[in-house]
């Protein structure tokens, strides 16, 4: 017994697996996905952002985000009594949806840590390629404060007002995809385009590697969407068959829209279909049913692929690895459209008396919430970046490459 809650070691079992899963999903799913991406000249950069991002965000969150995030407060934000985690043991026990039974706090602190990491180093794909190591570490401690902490609360915290309000965010839609997207275009606007965007041809090194980490990152998705649950019963079954049937579905639409467009289906396109059928399906995994999450996962994919393969070029946007394109596109539409496949005609787990016109409502004022928060947020914490530092580098070191201005080392030795 820890309190009044009933330590569940099953649910307890599932939650560390789960945890795992999503550190998974960032070191090594995500440094792969997109090491592959880059040129081979900054391999090196956009694993080591990666690898310091995972880094500052654990001690940040057991310092005061986790306290930000989850402890007291009001409607906007927590307030800092959980901070060190302060007065939480082995003992202390975070309450999961069935009455009575809990998991230790210790491991709902450390599966919230693994979100807030992964959202922090999804930014770094809009500015691959040009940002400099050190702004990016002094960047995610600001961004990880100002913003990822008081949305955390709004919207999972119980006295969170979006929580309060009935927004449906099962496993980070908003938290996650729309904050990391939007925050990426804001820092493509403060950092700029690099060199020779829209002018010299920029492929991807390897997509071998890409291909290996977007497997890591659909494997830990599991974790990441199934472990939302907070126990090991049907609601995570529910969201489990989801997180298999949508990205299914989103790589299979992407692939066949470039069929239509361009005569050949890509590779590197069913992988970012599949991502962007992950993305829409993660706020709606607990409550969604599998046709539901077909339609949302395909519908939403060819919505990415609209805006990456046309609309991004035509605004002369450089989001190096489509993190808005993906990532704040697919997190629009997939939390949205959340509203939709909850409905009991497509199998959804919304109430019989469910009121689509509400509930649709409910999932704006999420989306448009979080549009603000991070846009304005981001916007000042990169200005304060910049000017405490050099948010990009010069010239002749991104001709160069990160790997060497950055590192001082290659990825390949030829």
């Amino acid at each position: 017994m820890a309190g009044e809650l009933t330590i569940d070691s099953g649910d307890t079992a599932w939650m560390l697996i789960s945890t795992a899963l999503v550190m998974m999903m960032l070191l090594p799913g995500l440094a792969l996905f997109y090491g592959g991406l880059v040129r081979a000249k900054n391999l090196l950069s956009v694993m080591s952002q990666a690898l310091g991002i995972a880094a500052v965000a654990i001690l940040m969150w057991i310092g005061w985000g986790y306290s930000l995030a989850f402890a007291g407060g009001n409607a906007l934000i927590g307030d800092l009594s959980k901070a060190g985690l302060s007065g939480i043991d082995g003992a202390s026990a975070w309450a999961v949806p069935t009455a009575g039974k809990g998991i230790p706090e210790l491991v709902f602190v450390a599966f919230q840590m693994t979100f807030a990491a992964i959202t922090a180093a999804l930014i770094i794909g809009a500015l691959a390629e040009r940002v400099r190591f050190s702004a990016i570490m002094l960047f995610t401690l600001l961004w990880l404060t100002i913003v990822y902490a008081p949305l955390a609360h709004m919207i999972w915290a119980p006295d969170g007002f979006l929580f309060a309000f009935g927004a449906i965010d099962f496993a980070g839609g908003t938290v996650v995809h729309v904050n990391s997207g939007v925050a990426g275009l804001v820092g493509v606007y403060f950092a700029g385009s690099r060199i020779g965007h829209l002018k010299e041809a920029m492929p991807p090194h390897s997509l071998a590697l890409t291909m290996v980490g977007v497997g890591l990152l659909w494997v830990g998705w599991f974790g990441f969407n199934a472990g939302s649950a907070l126990e090991a019963n049907g609601l995570a079954a529910v969201a489990m068959v989801n997180t298999f049937v949508a990205p299914a579905a989103g790589a299979l639409a992407w692939m066949g829209a470039e069929r239509v467009v361009s005569g050949k289906p890509s590779m590197l396109g069913g992988a970012s279909g599949a991502v962007a059928g992950l993305v829409a399906v993660t706020p709606a995994a607990g409550i969604s049913g599998p046709i539901g999450a077909i339609l949302i996962g395909a519908i939403t994919s060819v919505a990415c692929y609209g805006f990456v393969g046309s609309l991004k070029n035509r605004l002369r946007l450089d989001d190096s690895l489509d993190v808005f394109g993906i990532h704040g596109i697919g997190g629009i539409v997939g939390s949205i459209g959340t509203a939709f496949v909850a409905l009991p005609a497509l199998g959804g787990h919304g109430a019989q008396e469910y009121s689509l016109a509400w509930q649709l409502l409910r999932q704006v004022a999420a989306v448009g919430t979080a549009i603000v928060w991070s846009a304005v947020g981001s916007a000042l914490c990169f200005a304060v970046v910049r000017r405490l530092s050099k948010l990009r580098h010069d010239r002749d070191s991104e001709r160069e490459g990160l790997d060497i201005s950055d590192h001082g080392e290659r990825a390949y030795n030829y």
